[in-house]
Protein backbone atom coordinates (compact mmCIF):
# COMPACT_ATOMS: atom_id res chain seq x y z
CA UNK A 1 0.00 0.00 0.00
CA UNK A 2 1.26 3.05 -1.00
CA UNK A 3 0.80 6.38 1.53
CA UNK A 4 0.54 9.86 0.18
CA UNK A 5 0.96 13.04 2.15
CA UNK A 6 -0.36 16.52 1.40
CA UNK A 7 -3.47 15.48 -0.72
CA UNK A 8 -6.79 17.30 0.43
CA UNK A 9 -8.86 14.00 0.70
CA UNK A 10 -7.39 10.81 1.77
CA UNK A 11 -10.34 8.66 1.23
CA UNK A 12 -14.45 9.21 0.99
CA UNK A 13 -16.99 6.55 1.72
CA UNK A 14 -19.90 6.60 0.32
CA UNK A 15 -23.22 4.41 2.13
CA UNK A 16 -25.72 3.29 -0.59
CA UNK A 17 -29.26 1.68 -0.59
CA UNK A 18 -28.50 -1.35 -3.07
CA UNK A 19 -25.59 -2.00 -3.12
CA UNK A 20 -25.20 -4.51 -5.97
CA UNK A 21 -26.99 -1.70 -8.05
CA UNK A 22 -24.30 0.98 -6.91
CA UNK A 23 -21.25 -1.83 -7.48
CA UNK A 24 -22.20 -2.37 -10.93
CA UNK A 25 -22.41 1.20 -11.86
CA UNK A 26 -19.33 2.04 -10.22
CA UNK A 27 -17.34 -0.50 -11.37
CA UNK A 28 -18.78 0.50 -15.09
CA UNK A 29 -17.63 4.02 -15.12
CA UNK A 30 -14.14 3.40 -13.35
CA UNK A 31 -12.71 0.27 -15.44
CA UNK A 32 -13.25 2.99 -18.63
CA UNK A 33 -11.04 5.28 -16.10
CA UNK A 34 -8.53 2.54 -15.31
CA UNK A 35 -9.01 2.54 -12.01
CA UNK A 36 -9.76 -1.56 -11.00
CA UNK A 37 -12.02 -2.39 -7.88
CA UNK A 38 -9.56 -2.68 -4.77
CA UNK A 39 -11.60 -5.60 -2.88
CA UNK A 40 -14.58 -6.87 -1.37
CA UNK A 41 -16.86 -8.19 1.19
CA UNK A 42 -20.52 -8.66 1.07
CA UNK A 43 -21.16 -5.03 2.53
CA UNK A 44 -18.55 -3.03 1.14
CA UNK A 45 -16.09 -2.47 -2.04
CA UNK A 46 -13.25 -0.29 -2.48
CA UNK A 47 -11.32 1.33 -5.21
CA UNK A 48 -8.18 3.72 -4.18
CA UNK A 49 -9.48 5.85 -2.08
CA UNK A 50 -13.54 5.57 -2.92
CA UNK A 51 -15.14 2.80 -0.20
CA UNK A 52 -18.41 1.89 -0.69
CA UNK A 53 -21.02 -0.08 1.64
CA UNK A 54 -24.36 -1.24 2.64
CA UNK A 55 -26.21 0.37 5.80
CA UNK A 56 -25.63 -2.90 7.78
CA UNK A 57 -22.08 -2.43 6.89
CA UNK A 58 -20.12 -1.77 10.84
CA UNK A 59 -18.45 1.32 8.82
CA UNK A 60 -21.64 2.58 8.08
CA UNK A 61 -23.38 3.20 11.34
CA UNK A 62 -26.59 2.51 9.60
CA UNK A 63 -27.22 5.73 7.74
CA UNK A 64 -27.24 6.37 4.55
CA UNK A 65 -24.84 9.63 3.33
CA UNK A 66 -26.38 12.52 1.26
CA UNK A 67 -26.36 13.53 -2.14
CA UNK A 68 -22.60 14.16 -2.75
CA UNK A 69 -20.71 15.37 -6.08
CA UNK A 70 -17.35 13.45 -6.97
CA UNK A 71 -15.27 14.08 -10.20
CA UNK A 72 -12.90 11.70 -11.52
CA UNK A 73 -10.27 12.53 -13.82
CA UNK A 74 -9.88 11.59 -17.32
CA UNK A 75 -6.77 11.23 -19.51
CA UNK A 76 -8.79 12.83 -22.39
CA UNK A 77 -11.89 13.12 -24.04
CA UNK A 78 -12.70 9.87 -25.20
CA UNK A 79 -12.39 8.63 -21.30
CA UNK A 80 -14.90 11.17 -20.86
CA UNK A 81 -17.27 10.08 -23.19
CA UNK A 82 -16.52 6.05 -22.42
CA UNK A 83 -17.57 6.82 -19.08
CA UNK A 84 -20.86 8.53 -19.62
CA UNK A 85 -21.59 5.63 -22.05
CA UNK A 86 -20.35 3.03 -19.63
CA UNK A 87 -22.34 4.31 -16.93
CA UNK A 88 -25.69 4.87 -18.48
CA UNK A 89 -25.38 1.47 -19.29
CA UNK A 90 -24.96 0.06 -15.72
CA UNK A 91 -28.22 1.96 -14.18
CA UNK A 92 -26.67 5.86 -13.99
CA UNK A 93 -28.73 8.54 -15.04
CA UNK A 94 -27.36 11.09 -17.37
CA UNK A 95 -26.95 14.67 -15.23
CA UNK A 96 -24.60 16.79 -18.45
CA UNK A 97 -23.82 14.83 -21.46
CA UNK A 98 -20.09 15.26 -22.36
CA UNK A 99 -19.40 18.56 -23.50
CA UNK A 100 -17.01 21.27 -22.57
CA UNK A 101 -18.16 23.57 -19.78
CA UNK A 102 -17.53 27.02 -18.55
CA UNK A 103 -15.24 26.56 -15.70
CA UNK A 104 -12.50 27.44 -17.27
CA UNK A 105 -10.90 26.52 -21.14
CA UNK A 106 -10.68 23.31 -21.68
CA UNK A 107 -12.70 21.93 -19.37
CA UNK A 108 -14.11 18.45 -20.80
CA UNK A 109 -17.22 16.88 -18.17
CA UNK A 110 -19.79 14.82 -18.03
CA UNK A 111 -22.16 13.64 -15.21
CA UNK A 112 -24.08 10.93 -14.21
CA UNK A 113 -26.34 10.54 -10.89
CA UNK A 114 -25.23 6.61 -9.75
CA UNK A 115 -28.13 4.51 -8.48
CA UNK A 116 -28.33 6.83 -5.15
CA UNK A 117 -28.35 10.20 -6.89
CA UNK A 118 -24.97 11.40 -6.21
CA UNK A 119 -23.62 13.42 -8.88
CA UNK A 120 -20.62 11.47 -10.75
CA UNK A 121 -18.37 13.93 -12.91
CA UNK A 122 -15.61 12.30 -15.30
CA UNK A 123 -13.69 15.70 -16.40
CA UNK A 124 -10.95 16.26 -18.26
CA UNK A 125 -8.67 19.01 -17.84
CA UNK A 126 -7.60 19.97 -21.40
CA UNK A 127 -4.52 21.46 -23.47
CA UNK A 128 -6.37 24.97 -22.75
CA UNK A 129 -6.54 24.59 -18.96
CA UNK A 130 -2.61 25.15 -18.62
CA UNK A 131 -3.07 28.57 -19.67
CA UNK A 132 -5.79 29.21 -17.62
CA UNK A 133 -3.95 28.44 -14.15
CA UNK A 134 -4.76 32.49 -13.65
CA UNK A 135 -8.55 32.37 -13.94
CA UNK A 136 -10.97 32.77 -11.27
CA UNK A 137 -13.59 30.18 -10.43
CA UNK A 138 -16.41 31.01 -8.94
CA UNK A 139 -19.25 29.17 -7.49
Amino acid sequence: MELHRGRLIDHLQLVVRDLKASRRFYEAVLKVLDIPIGGSAEDYFWADELFVSSPDSRAALGKLTGRHHLAFQARDRAMVDAFYKAGLEAGGTGNGAPGERPYHPGYYAAFLLDPDGNNIEAVFHGPAARSAASVKITF
